[in-house]
């Protein structure tokens, strides 16, 4: 199980980052994969939280020798394979009338994110794809993690230090969480701002025959030799159309830092 090493773990979903074109967005969910009992399997198990609070779970073990097997909940399908390609991408294949339904694939990203990604078709027989994010879990256990390991018992400090590390894993995630939101908030406004830069220099570099007012509403033309001019006079004073020039660019506004931004 070498391969699995990396996936052998507890793992959170991030809700907001997954896109689901089949299903609703669920609100919480654990993603769990550890050895089965042979040493030889592994057991999957998954639970979510649907928006209206809903639970669902599904577990299962499997065996990834590339090689079909039979499937034992039948209600999904009738066999599945699966295979790790490396130590950082596996993916299960399922099967009914020998006849692919869907398949997932699990892969760790560069970030440390894993990303389940599900395939398959809808109910009228459309195809869809799912994708999840999920971050590893910070465990502290409380009993050996191997046959030869040291036993170790709990102990009030114990529970103390495992209870201040998922504290500050759930803060210092939130954090981490509220800082990127704040980051695409920056790029959309930077990215706003460039834009209103960009058309400020258009109709500053246009014909302009009077002196325009902050908050006016005023309307940039092409015209026919690809040059602009600013115009008081809206398309419906010309009769829905564009009158001498070859189109209406914008209706735009000033604004007091003296940039132009498009209504």
């Amino acid at each position: 199980m070498i391969k699995a090493y990396n996936f052998l773990a507890s793992w959170q979903l991030f809700p907001e980052k997954g896109s689901y074109e089949q299903g609703e967005r669920p609100r919480s969910g654990i993603f769990k994969l550890a050895t089965g009992e042979d040493e030889k399997t592994l057991h999957l198990s998954k639970n979510w939280v649907t928006l209206d609070n809903h639970a669902f779970s599904t577990e299962f073990d499997f065996l990834p020798d590339n090689e079909i097997h039979p499937f034992d909940h039948s209600e999904v399908a009738e066999e599945y394979r699966a295979f790790f390609e490396d130590g950082i991408h596996f993916e299960i294949s399922f099967f009914r009338n020998k006849g692919k339904t869907f398949q997932i694939s699990y892969s760790i990203m560069p970030d440390g994110y894993l990303m389940i990604k599900e395939e398959g078709l809808t109910p009228d027989h459309q195809p869809y794809c799912n994708q999840e994010y999920y971050h590893k879990q910070m465990q502290v256990l409380p009993y050996s993690a191997s046959v030869s390991g040291a036993v170790i018992r709990p102990t009030k400090e114990g529970v103390i230090r495992h209870k201040a590390l998922t504290a500050m894993e759930e803060q210092t995630q939130m954090q981490m969480e509220q800082i990127r939101r704040q980051i695409e908030l920056l790029a959309l406004q930077a990215q706003e701002i460039q834009k209103r830069k960009e058309l400020s220099l258009i109709i500053y570099y246009a014909k302009l025959s009077f002196s325009p007012v902050i908050g006016q509403c005023y309307y940039l033309y092409e015209k026919n030799d690809g040059s602009h001019v600013l115009s008081m006079i809206s398309p419906k004073e010309w009769g829905g159309g564009a009158g001498p020039y070859r189109k209406l660019r914008a209706a735009v506004k000033l604004l007091a830092d003296h940039t132009w931004v498009e209504l």
